[in-house]
């Protein structure tokens, strides 16, 4: 099914045009919506950036939709205005810290960063933070205009008719799942052998080794290995806790005391720190299962399946018994989505990690599979058994099976429709003047834009 397409309203092309402007460009304006204006030099600059960027459109048709999406956007400005809709710079600030902090670990320092826009750093947080009101204003007016907005299951059933039959969707094979987890036992002996390595390594970088070369050779961390170690610049909360508080802790080129996170144990060093940001390297090691552990796990969840498989227990009273996974246990070891804004407990194949996915994929409903060695959401190794509750097959969107899919996608296209028709009101009792270099733009000859 193809979604409708929703409006775009402020997205990032905005935010590409206010932090790319340059102040060598001569500031004419090229056009005025109401009491905003849109300067020649954010379009233009915007456009270089998407170019320079890989946006292979051509050049004019590239400033037509750009073009288009700042004379949209300055008319819900505008409408904010009116109806006193204001940000404050208080909701802000997390989010401007944010961007700051990424485009600094983008261009590699702070100093990358304004030698790239040719302005300072309070030029570029001014520009970002303007980008970010415009975004959230727009946003505001688009929920006020939208506010009364409501689809019946009538409505519903007519998007889903209205739809060409051999476009639908083919929604994949959904599952529900029971698990039951047993971390490996006597794990405090593997965590020590994990400290002692790593001890190892801080004694022979404090003796002189170099700290990248060792974690290129020893690391767990596979992906910062091939870089020495090294992650980047991050903040306090893009770390993990433990971590974090020991990173932010350290003077440039100290080593750490060993960190436990939930990722494993930790050496960190720190390669530099500017304000909110830390750049450090690691090496990661994590506590190895041996083969006598995993025969213990694997025994005792194959009793535990061989009961539940007897009826002597009930698969979620065994979860609550004997599950370490603290998610699931206390609803029957039922598995639901990670993702903390959905939490469904219908799960495709595709959401699953490879070891789960080789088990459901041919497990039939009320079967329960062979103990198996997998890892938890935060990579640490663990044992499970799974069950498949349920099962829906892989079918057609229809209106009985999907009613939320096609409600959202009607919603959606209801909205875009809601939205279009205000804008051409708007745009007709708002005072509008284009620049004569863009009056030959094809939308402004349709949408009413010149008057």
């Amino acid at each position: 099914m193809k979604k409708p397409k929703l409006l775009l309203i402020a997205c990032s092309i905005l935010l590409a045009g206010a932090t790319a402007r340059s102040q060598q460009l001569v500031e004419s304006i090229a056009a005025v919506v109401g009491n905003e204006v849109i300067y020649l030099s954010d379009l233009e600059l915007t456009i270089s950036e998407l170019r320079r960027t890989g946006n292979r459109l051509p050049v004019e048709t590239l400033r037509n939709n750009i073009f288009q999406e700042m004379l949209i956007t300055k008319l819900f400005i505008d409408q904010a205005r009116i109806d006193s809709i204001e940000v404050t710079d208080e909701n802000l600030d997390g989010e401007v810290n944010m961007r700051v902090n990424d485009a600094i670990r983008r261009a590699g320092s702070e100093e990358a960063l304004v030698e790239y826009f040719k302005k300072n750093m309070i030029e570029i947080r001014r520009d970002i933070r303007r980008t970010l009101r415009e975004q959230q204003v727009v946003s505001e007016v688009q929920a006020k205009i939208a506010e009364n907005l409501t689809m019946t299951p009538s409505g519903v059933k007519r998007f889903y008719n209205s739809l060409p039959q051999d476009s639908l969707p083919v929604i994949p094979a959904r599952y529900e799942l029971n698990i039951i987890q047993l971390d490996p036992p006597a794990l405090e002996d593997s965590k020590a052998e994990a400290r002692q390595r790593l001890l190892e390594f801080r004694s022979r970088i404090v003796d002189g080794e170099n700290f990248s070369v060792l974690a290129r050779l020893y690391s767990e961390d596979t992906e910062s290995a091939k870089s020495g170690g090294e992650i980047g610049y991050l903040t306090r909360g893009e770390l993990d806790k433990e971590y974090a508080n020991a990173a932010f802790a350290l003077t440039n080129n100290n080593v750490s005391r060993i960190v436990e996170s939930q990722f494993g144990f930790h050496i960190i060093q720190l390669i530099d720190r500017k304000g909110d940001l830390v750049n450090t390297r690691h090496i990661l090691i994590r506590p190895k299962v041996n083969t006598d552990q995993a025969q213990k796990a694997i025994s005792k969840l194959d009793s535990i399946a061989n009961l539940v498989r007897r009826d002597s227990i009930k698969f979620d009273n065994a979860a609550l018994m004997f599950s370490s996974h603290k998610d699931s246990r206390i609803n029957g070891g039922k598995l639901v989505s990670p993702d903390p804004g959905s939490r469904v407990s219908w799960l495709a194949l595709e959401e699953l990690n490879p070891d789960m996915y080789v088990r459901v994929r041919d497990l039939k409903v009320g079967e329960i599979s062979e103990p198996f060695s997998t890892t938890d959401e935060k990579n640490n190794p663990v044992f499970r058994i799974v069950k498949v509750t349920n099962q829906f097959p892989a079918h057609k969107a229809n209106v009985k099976d999907d009613y939320q899919i096609l409600y959202e996608a009607a919603m959606m296209e209801k909205r875009q429709k809601l939205y279009e028709e205000w804008i051409k009101n708007k745009i007709e009792r708002t005072y509008i003047k284009i620049g004569e270099e863009y009056k030959s733009c094809d939308f402004l000859q349709q949408g009413g834009w010149l008057k």
